[in-house]
């Protein structure tokens, strides 16, 4: 027999109560995660300055970080997407367990003999003799520079003839007196040096994929090929 009346409205809400209940039962956390951080990072988006595509690296300022466009203080909620990432990844390692896929057993090397492999081809593009070597600063946990592993490949291939791209991983303490010496605050990060190793300049604080891209070009454009 069908309900009418305050039954008919009781039975309703309490069918809508359980599939809400449903819904929160079945929503992955992780999703609920990615969809806060995407959430705060527009919202930095928004209230942050926009960089500059690269920034000029004079003598005299080696060691002076004042008004200095590429040197920017970490805005606290850019920390807290950077300490909520952390958190997203750390919890996404615990949910796959130990069957975790081999994919992250790649890196064959410790994170010393990594860092020496790194300073040896730093070493040898400085001694190679073409005109100028690109030192990118990235991290392994970043996403963004990842994502520009390819362009970095094409843009070696094409400029072969007279320059040298080296990979320096930030987090690793090999590369800390290039960290210091050449003020990297942010990955990632482009620095331009010429053949003798003095740098030229470098890309500004990234704020998006094409944003690093242009600041990469401008880069280039500072140093033509080299002819015999």
């Amino acid at each position: 027999m069908e309900k009418t009346g305050p039954d008919r409205f009781k039975l309703k809400f309490s069918g809508a109560k359980e599939s809400k209940k449903k819904e929160l039962v079945d929503e992955d956390p992780r999703a609920s995660i990615e969809s806060s951080l995407l959430l705060i990072k527009k919202t930095a988006n928004e209230f942050s300055p926009k960089p500059p595509l690269f920034c000029l690296i004079w003598p005299w300022d080696a060691n002076n970080s004042n008004n200095d466009p590429c040197s920017l203080d970490t805005p606290w909620l850019f920390k807290l997407v950077k300490n909520l990432t952390a958190a997203a990844l750390n919890f996404a390692l615990v949910q796959k367990g130990p069957f975790a896929s081999t994919d992250q057993k790649r890196n064959v090397l410790s994170p010393q003999e990594q860092g020496e492999a790194d300073q040896r081809a730093y070493a040898g593009a400085l001694a190679s003799g073409k005109g100028a070597t690109v030192v990118e600063f990235y991290s392994p946990k970043c996403g963004l520079c990842n994502s520009l592993l390819g362009f970095v490949m094409e843009v070696e291939k094409r400029n072969s003839d007279w320059l040298n791209i080296v990979m320096a991983d930030a987090e690793n303490d090999k590369w800390l007196p290039e960290l210091l010496h050449y003020d990297i605050k942010c990955v990632p990060c482009f620095v331009l040096l010429n053949k003798n190793g003095n740098a030229l300049a470098k890309t500004g604080v990234p704020s998006s994929r094409l944003h690093v891209i242009a600041g990469v070009s401008h880069l280039l454009k500072m140093k033509p090929p080299h002819k015999n």
